[in-house]
C-alpha cells in the first residue's frame, strides 16, 4: 500500500482522535470556569481569587463596608431625629419670638455641618463605581445645599441674641461660638477653594494633586470641629435651660443622648473615610484626556 493510501485509510481515526481531544479540552475549560466562578463567590470571604468590582477595588478589601455604611446612615438619621425632637418641644418661630427662633440654630447646624457634611465626605467611598467627575459634582452639590442652611442657622442665633428681651444677649463670647465660627469659616473657605480647584474653572493636575491632601484633611477637620462645637453648645444650653440638670431630668437625658449619638456618627464617618482598604480605586476612564479636561471645567 502506498503512502497516500495509508493516509486515506488512517484519516477517520485521526478525525475521531481530534474530536475526542476537542471534547476533553472543552470539558477542562468548563471545569476551570466553574473553579473561577466558585472562588469568585468566595472573594469577600478570604478566598485566594480576587474579584474586581467596576471601580477596580478588590471585593476582599471592601469586606464590612456595606454594614458599616448602613450603620452610619442609621445613626445619622437618629441624630437628626433626636435634635428635631429636642428643638421642636417648644416649637419654632422667627423674629416674632427670639427664644423660639433660636431653635432653628442647633437643628440646621447639625443637619448641615454634621449630617450632610459627613455624607458629602463619604461620596467618593459610597459611589466608587461612578466616574470621578460625576462624584465631584455630587460632592459639591451636597455641600452647596448646606450653605443656605448654615446661613439661616447663623441668622437665627444672632437674631435670638440681638432681639432678646429685656436686654440683648452678647454675641461670640463663648468657646462654643469661637470654635463654631471657626468651623463655618473653614467650611466656606474649603468650598471656594475646592470649587475653583477641582471644578470651576479647575486647576492643572499638578496643582490639584498638591491641594487634594489638604482638602481631604480640612474636610475631616471641619467635621471634627463641628462636632466639638456642638458638644460644647449642647452642654452650655443644658446648664442655662435646665435648672436641675444634675438630677438628669428627661430633657437632660435627651441632650446627653444627642451628644453620644453625634460622636458615634462622626467616628463611623471617620472610619469609613480613613480605612485604606475602602479607598476608591480610579476607573480607567478617570484618566482619559476627555474626562480629565471635563473635570477641570
Amino acid at each position: 500500500m502506498n503512502t497516500s493510501a495509508r493516509r486515506r485509510t488512517a484519516s477517520p481515526q485521526y478525525k475521531l482522535l481530534s474530536v475526542n481531544v476537542e471534547e476533553n479540552c472543552e470539558s477542562l475549560s468548563d471545569s476551570e470556569d466553574d473553579f473561577v466562578s466558585d472562588t469568585d463567590k468566595k472573594a469577600g470571604e478570604g478566598g485566594g481569587y480576587i474579584n474586581m468590582d467596576a471601580g477596580g477595588t478588590p471585593q476582599q478589601l471592601l469586606k464590612g463596608f456595606s454594614p458599616l455604611l448602613v450603620l452610619t446612615e442609621v445613626v445619622g438619621l437618629v441624630l437628626v431625629t433626636l435634635v428635631a425632637v429636642w428643638c421642636g418641644q417648644k416649637g419654632f418661630a422667627w423674629t416674632s419670638n427670639p427664644d423660639l427662633e433660636f431653635n432653628w440654630h442647633p437643628l440646621l447646624m447639625v443637619i448641615a455641618l454634621i449630617f450632610l457634611n459627613g455624607n458629602a465626605i463619604l461620596t467618593f467611598r459610597v459611589l466608587r463605581n461612578n466616574r470621578k467627575v460625576l462624584l465631584k459634582y455630587i460632592h459639591g452639590g451636597i455641600q452647596l445645599f448646606t450653605l443656605p442652611l448654615i446661613v439661616i442657622g447663623l441668622v437665627a442665633v444672632f437674631d435670638s441674641h440681638n432681639l432678646h428681651k429685656p436686654t440683648p444677649t452678647p454675641n461670640l463670647y463663648s468657646l462654643h461660638s469661637w470654635i463654631g465660627l471657626g468651623a463655618v469659616i473653614m467650611f466656606f473657605s474649603q468650598y471656594v477653594v475646592g470649587l475653583t480647584a477641582f471644578l470651576f474653572p479647575g486647576l492643572s493636575a499638578e496643582y490639584r494633586s498638591f491641594i487634594l491632601p489638604y482638602h481631604v484633611f480640612n474636610g475631616i477637620a471641619i467635621l471634627a470641629l463641628s462636632v466639638g462645637a456642638s458638644l460644647i453648645g449642647l452642654n452650655e444650653k443644658a446648664f442655662f435651660a435646665i435648672p436641675n440638670y444634675g438630677a438628669l431630668p428627661g430633657e437632660a437625658v435627651l441632650i446627653n443622648m444627642i451628644g453620644v449619638v453625634m460622636v458615634v456618627f462622626a467616628l463611623l464617618v471617620g472610619l469609613l473615610v480613613t480605612k485604606a482598604e475602602y479607598k476608591r480605586t480610579p476607573l480607567p476612564e478617570d484618566g482619559s484626556p476627555l474626562l480629565a479636561a471635563a473635570s477641570r471645567q
